[in-house]
């Protein structure tokens, strides 16, 4: 059985939504990654709304592309694909928040969705947990999903306004959401390579 390159579109998905975030930002003057969102640069009125729809799209595609693979391979291994459903559910997240740009009411729904994308992680080590071969990708799963809800915390504190939290967190709040994407997407690359690595056997998981 040959490796599934599927695999590693969780960290093309990764790269581009880093380099490009990055890129676009710097057609718009002052824009700060430590205070503003990332969707503040797909906003309405921005001159990157089109382009960033377009990345978004595409980090859509590889997540899907991605979230097969992972499916793929957890059958074979026959463990429950839950978690890849999961995964691909952040696609259609990723796409919305891309198409219905910051102020329209769907861009904060799209948004809120990706809290069921974040899940895949905790999924995959409960469904996996007793799987001796996964000791390696479970443990993996386990920490980073320790760090994906400290992180989701932080940023839902945004709904208290008047909160103590949220008075630490606004003034670094681009930064603070961008952590958990980072945590996010981390563990897609980290999975992804694991898997990759043992994609040849269909026996071993990790």
């Amino acid at each position: 059985m040959r490796r599934d390159y599927r695999l590693l579109f969780g960290a093309l998905a990764a790269a581009l939504l880093g380099f490009g975030t990055i890129a676009l930002a710097l057609t718009i003057p002052g824009y700060s990654h430590i205070r503003q969102t990332v969707s503040e640069i797909g906003e309405v009125g921005s001159p990157a709304r089109i382009p960033f729809a377009i990345l978004l799209s595409c980090v859509a595609v590889c997540i899907v592309i991605f979230a097969s693979g992972v499916r793929d391979i957890l059958l074979r291994a026959g463990r429950s694909p839950l978690a890849a459903y999961a995964i691909g559910f952040m696609a259609l997240s990723s796409a919305g928040v891309g198409v219905f740009a910051y102020p329209n009411p769907l861009h904060n729904i799209f948004g809120l969705s990706e809290l069921v994308g974040y899940q895949a992680s905790l999924i995959l080590a409960l469904t996996c947990r007793r799987d001796p071969r996964a000791g390696t990708l479970v443990t993996y799963s386990w920490a980073m999903t320790g760090l994906l809800w400290a992180a989701i915390a932080l940023n839902l504190s945004s709904f208290d306004r008047h909160g103590t939290v949220w008075a630490h967190v606004r003034p670094a709040y681009g930064l603070v959401q961008r952590v958990l994407f980072v945590v996010w997407f981390g563990w897609c690359t980290g999975i992804g390579v694991l898997l990759f690595r043992r994609s040849e056997g269909l026996d071993r998981m990790t």
